[in-house]
C-alpha cells in the first residue's frame, strides 16, 4: 500500500476510526519528539513540542501508530502513556 492510498494528494485530511488526522500528523509527531527529547531544547521549545505532541496523540491512537511501533525513549513513553 502506498500513501496516495490512504490519503490522495489532493486531500488534506481523512478521518479514521472516527477521527479527523491531517496529513503530516505523524511527521509532525516525529519532529516534535525529535526537539522534546533533545537535552538542548530550551524550555519553551521543549513545552511547545510537548503541548503538540499531547495535541496529536487522538489521531496517531485513531491511525494506530503506537500498536505497531514502540517508543523507545522512556520519558516520551511516559508523555504519551499520561495523555
Amino acid at each position: 500500500m502506498r500513501a496516495a492510498d490512504i490519503l490522495p494528494d489532493h486531500l488534506d485530511d481523512g478521518t479514521f476510526n472516527g477521527v479527523s488526522v491531517r496529513k503530516g500528523t505523524v511527521g509532525a509527531f516525529l519532529a516534535n519528539a525529535r526537539v522534546w527529547a533533545n537535552p538542548l531544547t530550551s524550555a519553551n521549545e521543549r513545552t511547545t513540542a510537548e503541548n503538540d505532541i499531547v495535541d496529536a496523540l487522538p489521531a496517531l491512537r485513531a491511525l494506530g501508530l503506537f500498536d505497531v511501533l514502540a517508543i523507545r525513549d522512556a520519558g516520551l513513553q511516559a508523555l504519551v502513556d499520561s495523555h
